[in-house]
């Protein structure tokens, strides 16, 4: 055995304890050099966070005026804002396009239920439209991988930014506006939000409606998601119906703000038995750093460590090319102890490196896994383009009425 300086060491001539703390002092060089050059280096490639409520937090507190002088004050009241955004080093976000479950009875999902959630949601569309083109220097929008990594490669400094929908109580049991709002730029649909719908049950109502995907609607939906290029986001959904969008989906899912349930048995985090299954779907965990579904001992006390718990107990179970952040930013009352805000991304990433996950696994869990989900769902919908498209059920319409009130009689009686 080698000491320094080329002295053979012998079994009773310890090193002395300068030697140790000097040792110990380069070790303590080496992680900060190590993790300085991975925030360095990690930052020039792209970040790309699965969940943020920051649309929702400005309909909430600011009626979705975005133009008047309360709005434009630096820093906003909440967890995010555009100067901390940066400070986060973000390039790509999915901005959640959510509007609450209709407040009537949860059995009544006819059309009708949703007819304000639907106005609400366009109205949330809208917001993030026009938040985009009255912010260029901050935001960008994109519609698809190869846009959020030419975003990225061009040099400019804006966030990609995708939209997502929060439960398929916005789509008002139509695929047809599931479509549109594809083309509006929405790239994921969480099944469900905090209510159970037409398709599939939720994760918080105890009582189960369909006991997972409805099956009448099971394999349709998640058939049309598929071949628009619309990601399955499973992050609200009970877990019976994780279970059966896992066996039906063509593509990758998502899981855009959820936990590991090992760590915490909240019914919004993933249990073992489907992490493994994700694993087999080449799906995503996108971690939540929502306090009451990381630390179960005490939510109020939960810290960054916490969520670090659950990215590498999900990266050791089923490997970091499943893992993925989601943060949940602008939805959380108050955000964990050292994550309060979206400016303190680098610290968990800091914090992952000095526990010893490796820089090559690290980026892919800021963004290039769910941008790989992503363009797999697009390999598929490409796949799927000359299948034709879910048709609505529409109520039947007569014209009848509007030929008689006309006078033209004779030409409806021809083509009835």
């Amino acid at each position: 055995m080698i000491w320094p300086e080329g002295k053979i060491a012998h079994a009773d001539k310890p090193p002395s304890r300068r030697w140790w703390e000097r040792q110990h002092v380069m070790q303590v060089i080496a992680t900060g050099m190590t993790v300085t050059l991975t925030l360095l280096l990690g930052f020039r490639r792209f970040y790309m966070y699965g969940h943020n409520d920051f649309p929702t937090w400005i309909r909430a507190f600011y009626q979705n005026h975005i133009y008047k002088e309360n709005f434009t004050r630096d820093p906003l009241f909440g967890q995010v804002d555009f100067s901390r955004l940066e400070q986060g080093r973000l390039r790509g976000q999915f901005w959640s396009v959510y509007v609450e479950c209709p407040k009537t009875d949860p059995a009544d999902q006819s059309d009708e239920t949703y007819f304000e959630t639907l106005r609400d949601t366009f109205q949330q569309i809208d917001l993030v439209h026009r938040l985009i083109k009255s912010h260029p220097e901050a935001l960008a929008l994109a519609d698809s991988s190869a846009g959020v990594q030419e975003l990225f490669q061009s040099g400019r400094t804006q966030i990609a930014s995708l939209l997502g929908i929060e439960g398929l109580h916005q789509i008002a049991n139509s695929a047809s506006v599931l479509r549109l709002y594809h083309a509006l730029g929405f790239r994921y649909a969480n099944l469900t939000h905090e209510c159970r719908n037409t398709f599939a049950d939720s994760a918080t109502p105890p009582t189960p409606q369909h006991h997972g995907l409805s099956p009448v609607d099971r394999a349709a939906l998640i058939y049309e998601m598929n071949r628009v290029g619309m990601v399955v986001d499973l992050a609200h959904v009970s877990h019976a119906t994780m279970r059966d969008a896992l066996a039906l989906t063509r593509t990758p899912v998502i899981f855009s703000h959820s936990s590991a349930f090992a760590l915490f048995h909240h019914e919004r985090n993933v249990p073992d038995h489907v992490l493994d299954l994700v694993r087999l779907n080449a799906g995503v965990v996108m971690v939540s750093f929502y306090p009451a579904y990381t630390r179960c001992a005490d939510p109020a006390r939960a810290c960054i460590a916490d969520v670090a718990d659950h990215i590498q107990y999900i990266g050791q179970r089923i490997g970091y090319q499943h893992v993925g952040l989601g943060s949940d930013f602008d939805r959380m009352p108050i955000g964990v102890r050292g994550l309060e805000d979206v400016s303190h991304y680098p610290d968990l990433i800091r914090i992952l490196v000095e526990r010893g996950v490796p820089v090559k696994e690290l980026a892919g869990v800021v963004g290039g896994i769910v941008l790989r989900a992503l363009g797999a769902a697009e390999d598929v919908a490409a796949s799927m383009a000359e299948e034709e498209p879910l048709e609505d059920s529409v109520k039947p319409f007569s014209l009848r009425r509007v030929y008689a009130t006309l006078g033209y009689n004779r030409y409806y009686h021809r083509i009835a």
